[in-house]
């Protein structure tokens, strides 16, 4: 049954409001009843006891805020009446007791998933293109269109058909009131992909390899040989143009030593060693046709469940985020992790408020403090620019509810579970134990699905509340939904709506399950992400600056 309040930890001194609430309305919980003194719209916060100024606010148990002047019972919490606020953080010995879910109804389970030669398993099987520099940008954007177009892999058919019909109409003399009643038909056709287990040609455009300083160039060089030794790429094609920072050279030998066993076919091209922009481009065509007869030979094959790889992400965040979606695929972290997969958790500026769990749920001594110093030199970096992790929360973010960074992040980090953690992982670092990973990016929802699938993730959940298409090149993001009405609103980017646990449909543990059943059904390519469908292909590297 649906209430229309929540109380989300026994020590909050706010409750949530579930549905839109009115000023002078009686609201009871738990057998004491509070008045409103304003409106409360869905997803904010209210307070449960007349406050004094400077008094701590707590949610999910732990402090989120302090009062700026003295607020009344019932009264809304806003950005002017709280500002954010955070318990310190420290090391402290190893004690945590975790209790796994029962995992007996997957315990046996598979899914069908591509092998590579180093045992890892992946999710889908592409081909990669990769430039070392923002200069074969160009060159990229020309194969991709010759090669999507022809190979069945462009998702622009409709959108050239509609601007092929306003075309006809301004031929035939229509004016502009005209064009604008003409819809847009189109019938979809199945393309005609001549290598069906080849899931995808996808291609890395991005600003870096020259100019910055020579560390950005050393920090997108690693990134892009985790992208090449990623478990669904199946082969990689390298464009340079040969003057840049990021020298071929340094790539592969990141490459070598992120993987010594790396064996897939990967060919190399240097723009000023070619005799012509179309020589470059035709051969690189040309081989690439050849790798890709190859890899095509590769089919999915039965997997334990204990390899797969998951990374959680959270984006476009509301009120809701914490309190169905995020403890929802928490609670699929959970069981990936009961049953011996991995998990990696990243978002570090959305971990601000929620350091002291993450530290005494973390198993290392070791990665505990490298947390704990990741942590402060990315905090203190982004004060030294005159911001801070405080200012994390976008106006989207506190329209629907999240009114300081701390109750953002204790929501944020929902989606980890309670499992302990077993390792923590700077940007770029490759996950290599089982079970849930910390992974340092940015919050910003490129710049962190960008670093997880970089540490090995196959999979990611992302959540989201206000709606988002990310997407990633070579890891298929999967989109949940925290409501319904996101759902009916963009249902073309959702796959998986949590809005039953808002309605008191179903529980956080169900939906959990529900979400890991969806996961092993897109691992296998029985179903496909819509930002995969979409050719949702977002890569941004960090370039380790101030970026929340």
């Amino acid at each position: 049954m649906k209430k229309n309040v929540l109380k989300v930890h026994p020590l909050d001194n706010v409750i949530v409001a579930l549905s839109d609430l009115k000023a002078g309305e009686t609201v009871t919980l738990q057998g004491a009843t509070y008045v409103l003194v304003e409106d409360i719209d869905a997803k904010h916060k209210f307070f449960m006891a007349d406050m004094a100024a400077g008094e701590e606010v707590l949610m999910y148990g732990t402090l989120v805020g302090k009062t700026q002047y003295p607020v009344r019972a019932g009264a809304r919490m806003s950005v002017d009446n709280v500002k954010h606020a955070a318990a310190p953080y420290y090391f402290r010995p190893y004690h945590y007791e975790w209790q796994a879910p029962d995992v007996s109804k997957f315990e046996g389970m598979t899914f069908n998933g591509y092998h590579r030669s180093d045992g890892t398993v992946g999710t889908a099987n592409y081909w990669l293109f990769i430039p070392t520099v923002f200069c074969e940008n160009r060159n990229l954007d020309v194969i991709r269109e010759a090669m999507h177009n022809e190979l069945g892999y462009a998702v622009t058919e409709k959108y050239k058909s509609y601007t092929h019909q306003l075309l006809q109409a301004y031929k035939n003399g229509a004016d502009t009131a005209t064009l604008e009643q003409i819809p847009m038909t189109f019938e979809p056709a199945h393309p005609d992909r001549p290598f069906k287990n080849v899931d995808g040609i996808k291609f890395l455009n991005h600003q870096g390899g020259c100019g910055g300083i020579r560390q950005d160039a050393a920090v997108l060089s690693k990134l892009l040989a985790a992208y090449a030794d990623h478990p669904n790429v199946a082969g990689v094609t390298v464009l340079s143009l040969g003057c840049q920072n990021l020298q071929v050279q340094d790539f592969t030998e990141d490459l070598k030593a992120r993987n010594p066993l790396f064996d897939k076919p990967m060919f190399i091209f240097e723009q000023q060693q070619s005799q012509s922009e179309e020589q470059l481009i035709s051969e690189a065509i040309r081989k690439t046709f050849e790798g890709l007869i190859e890899v095509n030979k590769l089919e999915r094959a039965p997997a334990p469940l204990s390899k797969m790889n998951v990374g959680v992400k959270c984006g476009g965040s509301d009120g809701f985020s914490g309190i169905s979606a995020n403890p929802a695929v928490g609670y699929c972290s959970d069981l990936l992790v009961a049953l011996g997969a991995k998990v990696l958790l990243a978002e570090f500026p959305e971990l601000c408020g929620a350091e002291q769990n993450m530290i005494d749920r973390t198993k290392d001594e070791q990665a505990a403090k490298k947390f704990i110093n990741l942590m402060q030199a990315y905090s203190q970096s982004a004060e030294n620019a005159g911001s801070g992790f405080h200012m994390n929360p976008s106006p989207g973010n506190i329209k629907d509810g999240l009114i300081t960074d701390a109750i953002k992040s204790n929501g944020a980090a929902k989606k980890g579970g309670t499992s302990p953690i077993e390792d923590v992982l700077d940007y770029t670092e490759r996950a290599v134990k089982d079970g849930l990973n910390l992974v340092c990016t940015p919050g910003n929802d490129v710049e962190a699905t960008t670093g997880k699938a970089a540490s090995g993730a196959t999979l990611i959940l992302f959540t989201t509340g206000l709606g988002t298409p990310t997407g990633n090149p070579v890891c298929p993001v999967i989109k949940v939904a925290t409501n319904n009405a996101l759902t009916k609103r963009m249902g073309d980017i959702i796959d998986i709506n949590t809005g039953p646990v808002i309605e008191g449909e179903k529980t956080i543990e169900e939906m959990g399950e529900d979400i890991l059943l969806y996961c092993i059904k897109a691992a296998s390519g029985e179903v496909i992400p819509k930002a995969v469908l979409l050719n949702q292909d977002d890569f941004i590297p960090w370039k380790r600056g101030v970026s929340l």
